[in-house]
């Protein structure tokens, strides 16, 4: 009887400490922020601020300006991605990524089928599509636009259908730090101009390039991990294509894990700063085992009910919770820290607190020492 074949294993913290590295959490990252969201594929941006938090996070003197100005250029653009949720990527990642994770979106839209009775899939295609394309719209123009078409059809149901089978972007001034703007959408062809043209869905070698990418960024990682970044199914193919390509190991479940054999594995005692991530980030969303980064004591602490809270990483590992208020940050461990340790969350707190307010974020310049340890329910 054969035997089982086995790799070498990676404990947790050896796990965390790849993880990070890839994710420019180890140290900061002498990169442009461009270079940056490209090599992360994308930055999870549900909201306005969290980009920005994310990439002072992970890059030496990185101020707001650098990534508003991208946006405003139009070289990053904010749209709906993995996991159906909205990213900002690069022009280039926006037109390689949106036809990777369609399919999830066409299934996206079958859930609403019963809302949807009679509506002709490629006539509203072209419908959305004529209506956004002539001036960026509101979701809620483009629903009333569609409504005209199909009354009697669900309005929310008609909406995700626009939302999931067009490739819409949210246009600026939304999203660019320090101003506001209701979400107006457009196409990414339109909004591009001709960089958008005549771009195809990537199969094959497209797929595969992806993923090596996701390893550099995310590994190692199992199948499984990719699919729950993507919120695509069946990616064991191209995994299976790469393997020859590609180091594998697993972790201490047996479960096996890719990664690129020469892609950084620091030592596990490799020291790890505190740093202030946002909701969301995708260091926290990106696996389907998050145990390398979310201790299981601490499972459900970063949400409550509807609501998730910005998080900080205390030797790698989610130890707590924080919150930018009128005269600062409040910071809410989850356990005990050591005086050195508390030291070092305030000066990161503190240059995060700088960074910011210099482009007009909450809290003022003239409040140095405003990081504050206590509950962010009070």
């Amino acid at each position: 009887m054969a035997s089982r074949t086995t790799h070498p294993v990676l404990d947790t913290r050896s796990l965390n400490r790849a993880t990070l590295a890839r994710q420019l959490l180890l140290s900061r990252a002498e990169l442009s922020a461009r270079d940056a969201v490209e090599h992360l594929l994308g930055l999870q941006a549900q909201n306005v601020k969290p980009p920005y938090f994310q990439l002072h996070a992970r890059l030496a003197g990185f101020r707001p300006a650098e990534l508003a100005g991208l946006m405003e250029s139009r070289q990053v653009v904010r749209m709906v991605t993995m996991r159906s949720t909205i990213h900002t990527h690069t022009a280039e990642d926006a037109l390689t990524l949106r036809p990777l994770v369609q399919p999830a979106r066409d299934r996206e839209v079958n859930y609403f089928r019963k809302g949807l009775v009679g509506v002709d899939l490629g006539r509203l295609d072209k419908t959305a599509r004529a209506f956004v394309e002539a001036e960026p719209r509101t979701m809620g123009e483009i629903r009333e636009e569609l409504l005209k078409q199909w009354p009697d059809a669900d309005p929310q149901s008609l909406a995700v259908a626009a939302r999931c089978r067009l490739p819409l972007v949210q246009v600026t001034p939304r999203g660019v730090w320090g101003r506001s703007g209701q979400v107006r959408l457009t196409t990414l062809d339109t909004w591009l101009g001709e960089a958008g043209a005549g771009r195809d869905a990537p199969t094959g070698s497209g797929v595969d390039e992806v993923v090596l990418r996701y390893l550099g960024a995310f590994g190692p990682a199992s199948v499984k991990d990719m699919q729950t970044w993507a919120g695509l199914t069946r990616l064991r193919e191209a995994f299976e294509r790469l393997r020859p390509r590609l180091a594998v190991f697993q972790d201490e479940n047996g479960v096996e894990l890719f990664d690129l054999p020469d892609a950084p594995r620091p030592d596990a005692d490799t020291p790890a700063p505190p740093r202030f991530l946002p909701e969301f980030d995708n260091l926290l969303l990106s696996h389907t085992d998050r145990t390398r980064v979310l201790a299981p004591e601490h499972k459900g602490r970063s949400w409550r009910g509807n609501q998730a809270f910005c998080t900080l990483l205390v030797d790698g590992f989610l130890a707590g919770l924080w919150k930018p208020d009128g005269s600062g940050l409040t910071v809410e461990l989850f356990g005990t820290a050591s005086k050195a340790q508390r030291d070092e969350i305030v000066a990161e707190g503190e240059s995060l607190l700088a960074a910011m307010t210099e482009a007009g974020a909450e809290g003022g310049p003239g409040n140095p020492a405003s990081v504050r340890f206590g509950s962010i329910h009070d």
